[in-house]
């Protein structure tokens, strides 16, 4: 994924939060197996997490010193700030009204949220109440690192543009009576996901189209390679990917956010069909 050197990205809304309370170890990436139905729903992450309060903000950066689409192809948080204005601007056309932005606040260890402190053992998220993402960036090193993701460029922005798509889900009502005490592949909670994989896939579908406010589109088109690398980790925080690493055998009853090859099928179906094609909720079992 490449940023057009010539785009804006200023008015992406992010920030860099730093000194907040800090934590050790954590479950990285194993956070993505709890079910976040509380980050979904308002209930405080703290309890998933170790109970760790409130938390401390910490000082906060706006990122000013991100501007262009130079500046997001060769630094990380200028690239979730490029990703953020690519994927605002993607989104507020496809509302007729009641469109609203949502931020991304990158962290280390742990900060204070809208739903309870948010640390990195929970992997990204999205928290409704506040309708901010909430990303510690060294998660993409935990997705090439432990489970053998490509992690580069277009998979991050994968990451992001599914915890828009949360963002999205909310703004509908999409979250809204949904069974969160159920789990396995055809659950609320998994097809909550996977619509959100294709929301991602729809977003970055429309790559070429979606341009910044002097008609220059964010980002090059996105080459096979690319699109592999994305697809690589969508595959990568697949339920049954994250069991066999942590514990050597599938469950596919305590699914909470699909199989490797349904979060790629529905990221395809995004890519190919638009965010039309993402209901969910609507087909059978089978068809998931």
């Amino acid at each position: 994924m490449t940023f057009t050197e010539g785009s804006d990205i200023s008015k992406g809304r992010t920030s860099r939060r730093t000194g907040g309370i800090a934590i050790g170890g954590g479950a990285g990436i194993l956070g993505l197996i709890v079910v976040l139905v509380g980050a979904f729903t308002g209930f405080d992450l703290s309890p998933i997490v170790g109970g760790l309060g409130g938390g401390d903000t910490g000082e906060e950066s706006s990122l000013e010193q991100c501007q262009t689409g130079e500046d997001a192809n060769t630094d990380l948080d200028c690239r979730m700030k490029g990703a953020a204005a690519f994927l605002d601007d993607y989104w507020s056309v496809q509302f007729e009204s009641g469109y609203r932005s949502s931020e991304v606040v990158l962290f280390t260890g742990s900060t204070g949220t809208g739903c309870g402190t948010g640390t990195s053992a929970v992997g990204p998220f999205y928290c409704p109440p506040d309708e901010t993402i909430y990303l510690d960036t060294s998660f993409f090193e935990e997705l090439r690192s432990r489970f053998g993701a490509s992690g580069g460029p277009a998979a991050q922005l994968y990451v992001i543009a599914h915890e828009w798509g949360h963002h999205i889900q909310n703004l509908t009502g999409r979250m809204d009576g949904l069974d969160n005490s159920q789990t396995g592949p055809t659950s609320d909670g998994v097809r909550l996901e996977l619509q959100a994989d294709c929301y991602a896939g729809a977003a970055l579908g429309a790559a070429e189209t979606t341009k910044d406010d002097n008609g220059v589109p964010f980002l090059e088109p996105l080459s096979s390679a690319e699109w592999a690398d994305a697809l690589s980790a969508a595959s990568a925080v697949g339920d049954d990917s994250i069991q066999e690493q942590t514990q050597g055998q599938v469950t596919p009853e305590t699914w909470t956010h699909g199989a490797s090859e349904q979060r790629q099928k529905w990221f395809q179906a995004g890519r190919s069909g638009g965010w039309q094609a993402c209901d969910t909720f609507s087909v059978s079992g089978s068809q998931l």
